[in-house]
């Protein structure tokens, strides 16, 4: 792969060890949220990056919670692209770690540490691509935005959504970069590389019984909480109908078009009909655990989380709660999904939405972005292929959505074997050296050759 813009030649070999050193200094700043403490990343964040003439500004709703904005200017002939992080990261268990989850330690070329995966290698790269686009001096056609944003993992309301709620200006572009793709998987063999264009909506709910209080030892047929066992035991085995989208259907293509005949015929087989999609994906020669994603891809899905009931044990409780994790799809609103959840949950118990903001996304894959995504990756992998793919979780692109920007996640890095996103929350979570400086370059290609062509 050959470094863009041409004449602007830079030696990756030499900012090799910048990167690291740059990772693992963000890696030991601890930023678990709760309680976040992100302002320790975006003053590290702040001093390297005006050391070398970029402007920047700390925001936030406290001092300790701070998100970082920077921004590199281009001729204004194009409107601004913004590179999206989060600084935070999930506690982690230290006693159940090879090493100190925050001492960014390097073991046989992985880095050990939490956020390693989520998403501190992106906080990292981008700072990077920022750095050398400054040192680079290419002639930018669009203004380059950095946002490091506190409170991801909490849902970002003390992050990207106070930003966008009250400095909307600072981060206002035409298209982001954040995380949710870039992955590289492999599939029979074939590798793919993902762009996130969709994610799932947040349409949490909780369910609510009501019955007959009274004293435990004198049962009857009125118990709240036997009422909402029918119902949640109802969901076992169950699932709602599948409903295909355009990012769905043109990841299933992807794949196929990668695959030999037969296999590529299998693939699509899903795609047949909504009726026989379950069937089609039990037979596809893939792992269980890619059969469980491709699974939550292509319906809206109810999984039981928390249960609420009593106050003692010889006392019959008059209500009895759960709260259900429910993720929705692209096109779909909270008034719709709650009639769909009607028709397995039934009638007899309560339904009280607990999401109000967090509504499901989807990008066009037909984008001069993502060509140039495909153009990059193409030069690094020959034999890659590009598809986009749907987010059943859900990221910081929520938060900004309403300012009309398209998001797409591409954080690049190499595939390491099966399983080697499995790390993400869990312990132990890590990364290569390899993959950094791979991700880096190919990050930094992207990024260069969108914002000088314009």
């Amino acid at each position: 792969m050959t470094s863009l813009p041409a004449g602007n030649v830079l030696d990756w070999q030499a900012f090799g060890e910048e990167i690291v050193e740059r990772f693992r200094a963000i890696l030991r700043l601890n930023t678990s949220n709760p309680p976040g403490n992100e302002t320790l990343v975006a003053e590290y964040l702040r001093s390297v990056l005006e050391s070398e003439g970029i402007e920047c500004t700390l925001v936030g709703p406290t001092p300790d919670r701070q998100s970082l904005i920077a921004r590199l200017r281009g001729d204004g002939s194009a409107s601004p692209l913004l590179l999206m992080s989060h600084t935070d990261v999930v506690p982690a268990e230290a006693d159940k770690w090879r090493f100190d989850p925050f001492g960014a330690e390097i073991d046989d070329g992985f880095i050990y540490a939490r956020g390693t995966l989520d998403m501190k290698h992106m906080v990292a790269m981008e700072l990077m691509v920022m750095l050398l686009l400054k040192r680079s001096g290419v002639q930018l056609k669009r203004d380059v935005i950095y946002m490091a944003a506190a409170d991801e993992e909490a849902g970002g309301n003390m992050g990207a959504g106070w930003v966008a709620d009250h400095y909307p200006e600072l981060i206002q572009a035409e298209y982001a970069l954040n995380e949710g793709g870039g992955e590289c998987m492999e599939v029979n063999g074939r590798r793919y590389f993902t762009v996130q264009t969709a994610e799932k909506g947040g349409a949490a709910v909780r369910l609510r019984a009501h019955g007959k209080p009274g004293h435990a030892s004198m049962p009857h047929d009125d118990n709240a909480i036997v009422k909402l066992g029918r119902v949640l035991a109802g969901l076992q085995g169950r699932q709602l109908p599948v409903h295909f989208n355009a990012t769905f259907r043109a990841f299933i293509e992807g794949l196929a078009q990668g695959q030999p005949p037969e296999v590529a015929s299998a693939l699509r087989a899903v795609l047949a009909d909504v009726v026989g999609a379950d069937a089609a994906l039990a037979r596809l020669p893939l792992p269980e655990s890619e059969k469980l994603y491709l699974n939550a891809m292509m319906r809206n899905t109810v999984t039981p989380t928390m249960l609420r009931a009593g106050s003692r044990v010889n006392v019959i409780p008059s209500v009895a709660e759960a709260d259900l994790d429910c993720r929705i799809l692209p096109g779909w609103t909270l008034e719709r999904f709650h009639e769909e959840l009607r028709t397995l949950i039934g009638d007899e118990i309560e339904l009280e939405s607990l999401v109000t903001n967090s509504p499901p996304l989807e990008s066009d894959f037909a984008s001069p972005l993502i060509d140039v995504i495909k153009e990059v990756l193409h030069e690094a992998d020959e034999e890659a292929h590009v598809v986009p793919v749907l987010l059943t979780g859900g990221t910081d692109a929520k938060r900004i959505a309403h300012l009309g920007i398209q998001v797409f996640g591409f954080a690049p890095m190499l595939y390491e074997g099966e399983g080697s996103n499995d790390g993400i929350h869990g312990h132990n979570e890590r990364i290569s050296v390899r993959s950094m400086h791979w991700g880096t370059r190919v990050l930094y290609e992207v990024v260069a050759r969108f914002v000088t062509q314009g």
